[in-house]
C-alpha cells in the first residue's frame, strides 16, 4: 500500500507540475474545471448520491456555475487577466464559508441534525469546489508560468508532511476525537513549522528573483503560514466529518492508494480562498 502510495504521488506531482507550468492561463482553467468536476461526482457521496442521474444533476449545476463565473471573470482563449472584482467577491465568500465551517467542527456531532441536509450539504459543496476554481485561476493569471500555484500546492503538502510525521512521532493530545482521532495537536504544530520553512524559502526566492518585496509585504507573506495551517486542517477535518456522516472510508477509488481526488485536495480547497486574498494585498499584481 505504501509502495502504491508512493508511486501515485510521483505520478500526480509530475503530472500537475508540468500541467501548471506549460499549459496557457486558458488551458489551465480548463483542466481545474474538470478537476472540480469530478470532485464534484464525488461530493455526491457525502449526502447519499447513489444514481447517475442525481448526480449528473449536480454536476450540470456546477457547470452552469461555473460558465457564469467565466462570464463574470472575463475568462476567454485569449484573455490576459481576469475581473479583480469577482476574484474578490467570490473569495471573499469562499473564506467565510470555511470560518463557518470551523463551528461546524467545533460543535460536531452535537450540532448535525442542523446541516445534516441533503440540500445543504450539496450547497457546501458549491461554496467549498468553486471559490478554490476561482482562486487557482487567478493564481495561474497574476503569474503565466505557474510558480505561485505551485508555491500553495507546496506550502499545503508541507503542512500534511509535517503534521503526519509530527503527529506520528510525537501526537498525544488529541485535536478533534469526534471528527478524526488520529490527529493531534503535535501534527498541526508539526504543519506549521514546515510550513513555514517553506514560505521562509520561498519569499526569499520571490523577493531575489521575481518581484523585490517590502518589509511589510515580507511580513503578510510570513503570515500566510498560519493561514495555510489553520485552513488546511479545517478542509481536512471537514471532509473527515462529512466521510464519517456518511460512514464512508474516501471519497472515492480514482487515485490508487490514496482514494478520491476531495482526499487529495480537501486542504488545498480550504486554503485557496484566504491565500488568494493574502497575495493579491501583499504583492499588488505581478508583472
Amino acid at each position: 500500500m505504501l509502495k502504491q502510495r508512493i508511486v501515485t504521488a510521483v505520478i500526480l506531482i509530475l503530472g500537475f507540475s508540468g500541467i501548471t507550468i506549460f499549459l496557457s492561463s486558458f488551458l489551465f482553467t480548463m483542466f481545474v474545471s474538470s478537476v472540480v468536476l469530478v470532485a464534484s461526482w464525488e461530493w455526491g457521496a457525502f449526502v447519499g448520491l447513489k444514481n447517475i442521474r442525481s448526480r449528473v444533476g449536480y454536476l450540470s449545476v456546477i457547470v452552469s456555475i461555473i460558465l457564469g463565473l467565466c462570464l463574470l471573470l472575463g475568462i476567454t482563449p485569449t484573455t490576459e487577466s481576469i475581473n479583480l472584482l469577482g476574484v474578490l467577491i467570490t473569495s471573499g465568500l469562499g473564506l467565510l464559508f470555511w470560518i463557518m465551517t470551523f463551528s461546524i467542527l467545533k460543535n460536531y456531532p452535537r450540532n448535525a441534525e442542523r446541516w445534516n441536509n441533503k440540500y445543504k450539504i450539496l450547497t457546501m459543496g458549491i461554496l467549498a469546489l468553486l471559490p478554490a476554481w476561482v482562486g487557482l485561476i487567478q493564481l495561474k493569471y497574476l503569474l503565466a508560468e505557474g510558480y505561485l500555484v505551485l508555491a500553495l500546492v507546496a506550502l499545503v503538502a508541507a503542512v500534511d508532511i509535517g503534521a503526519y510525521f509530527a503527529g506520528k512521532q510525537f501526537g498525544h493530545k488529541k485535536l478533534a476525537p469526534n471528527v478524526s482521532p488520529n490527529k493531534s495537536w503535535e501534527g498541526v504544530w508539526g504543519g506549521l513549522g514546515l510550513c513555514f520553512l517553506l514560505n521562509i524559502i520561498l519569499i526569499w526566492v520571490l523577493n531575489n528573483y521575481l518581484q523585490p518585496l517590502s518589509a511589510l509585504q515580507i511580513m503578510l507573506l510570513i503570515l500566510s503560514s498560519l493561514a495555510v495551517t489553520f485552513f488546511d486542517v479545517i478542509g481536512d477535518l471537514f471532509e473527515s466529518m462529512l466521510k464519517r456522516n456518511r460512514h464512508i472510508k474516501d471519497s472515492g477509488a480514482l487515485l490508487p492508494g490514496h482514494g478520491g481526488v476531495l482526499d487529495r485536495v480537501d486542504g488545498l480547497i480550504a486554503v485557496t480562498p484566504s491565500f488568494v486574498l493574502i497575495v493579491l494585498f501583499a504583492l499588488d499584481g505581478i508583472e
